[in-house]
C-alpha cells in the first residue's frame, strides 16, 4: 500500500506536539520495568533519548542482562547494536551511541522510540526506516526479536496507515500501562480521544 507522505508528516507533527506535553515519567518507568521482567537475562536494546523522547534509561539500568544501544551505520541500512558500558560518542542525526570498540550484540528485545503509535501495533517513526529494516532482518533470520514501543499515552494516534515495509510492535508501553496490539482496535473504540490528522 502506498501511503501519502503528506498524511504521515501531518500525523508525525501532531504526535510530536502531543509528546512535548510529556507525562508521568515515574509511572512510565514502572510499566517498562514490569514489561521487561520476563526478559531477564536476555540482550536488551534500548536507546539514548533525544528531542523529548520517553526516557528508557532507568529501565535499562534496572534490566538484569546485557544492554546495548543502536548505531546508525549508514543510510538505508539496518541498525547495529553495541554493548553499553557507560561510554558514549556522538552519532548521526543527533544520536549518542557506544564507541566502535564496543562488542556488537544481537538484541532479543528492543525498546523502540517512536513519534506515534496506534492500537494495531503500527509505529510512526521519524521517516528513516531504520527500525523497520532492523526488525525485518532479525525476524526474517528467525531471531526472537520482541519490539516494545515506548511512548507517552498522548502520542497515540487513531490509525496509522501502514506500508508493506512497516514492522509491527509486539507491545506498547505508556505511563498508563501496557497495550497489546490488536489490529481491529486501531480505528474503533476510544477513537474520539486519539490524535487525528
Amino acid at each position: 500500500m502506498n501511503v501519502d507522505p503528506a498524511l504521515k508528516d501531518a500525523l508525525r507533527k501532531a504526535a510530536l506536539a502531543a509528546r512535548a506535553q510529556g507525562g508521568d515519567d515515574a509511572a512510565l518507568t514502572r510499566h517498562l520495568v514490569a514489561a521487561l521482567a520476563p526478559y531477564r537475562g536476555k540482550v536488551l536494546a534500548g536507546y539514548w533519548p533525544m528531542r523529548g523522547e520517553a526516557d528508557p534509561r532507568p529501565a535499562m539500568a534496572a534490566h538484569e542482562g546485557p544492554v546495548c544501544l543502536p548505531v546508525v551505520t549508514g543510510p538505508a541500512r539496518p541498525l547495529e547494536f553495541r554493548a553499553y558500558d557507560g561510554r558514549l560518542e556522538p552519532g548521526r542525526f543527533g544520536t549518542s551511541h557506544p564507541p566502535a570498540d564496543s562488542p556488537v550484540l544481537v538484541p532479543e528485545v528492543l525498546i523502540v522510540p517512536l513519534a506515534g503509535f496506534d492500537r494495531a501495533g503500527h509505529r510512526l517513526g521519524y521517516g528513516g526506516g531504520f527500525y523497520d529494516r532492523t526488525l525485518a532482518g532479525l525476524r526474517a533470520a528467525g531471531w526472537p526479536a520482541t519490539a516494545i514501543g515506548f511512548a507517552y499515552a498522548a502520542q497515540e494516534i487513531r490509525a496509522i496507515p501502514a506500508e508493506a515495509t512497516d514492522q509491527p510492535l509486539d507491545l506498547i508501553v505508556t505511563e498508563r500501562g501496557g497495550i497489546m496490539p490488536q489490529p481491529e482496535k486501531s480505528q474503533s473504540a476510544n477513537a474520539g480521544t486519539k490524535l487525528q490528522p
